[in-house]
């Protein structure tokens, strides 16, 4: 299993982030399955201020490029994702259109 982590602004409006976190505490259960079904094992995400990071747990197979082909061709996916830019905002340095960032690990620590 491999874990990624990934990075994303929100815009900075207290009512935009709450709305935002109310979406994803009842996320849609076609958003769930199209995850689920491209080998994420496990996602979460994490907030401070209007910061967020994604934590991704995946098969050995995954693929962001397969999941992304997935994604295009998924109709209720490509409206969420359209809904959710409405509260997000990408980071600096992020290529036109893109949204979470992948992070580099910089540092690890096993007992």
């Amino acid at each position: 299993m491999t874990r990624y982590v990934l990075a994303l602004d929100l815009v900075d409006q207290p009512d935009l982030i709450q709305e935002y976190e109310a979406y994803h505490r009842a996320i849609w259960p076609e958003i769930e399955e199209s995850i689920l079904s491209t080998g994420v094992h496990q996602m979460a995400i994490y907030r401070f201020a209007n910061r967020l990071m994604m934590l991704m747990d995946v098969a050995n197979d995954f693929s962001f490029e397969q999941k992304a082909a997935a994604d295009a061709n998924n109709e209720r996916v490509q409206e969420w994702e359209k809904l959710m830019w409405k509260y997000q905002v990408a980071l600096p340095g992020a290529k036109p259109g893109e949204k979470w960032v992948l992070m580099d690990k910089i540092f690890e620590l096993r007992g």
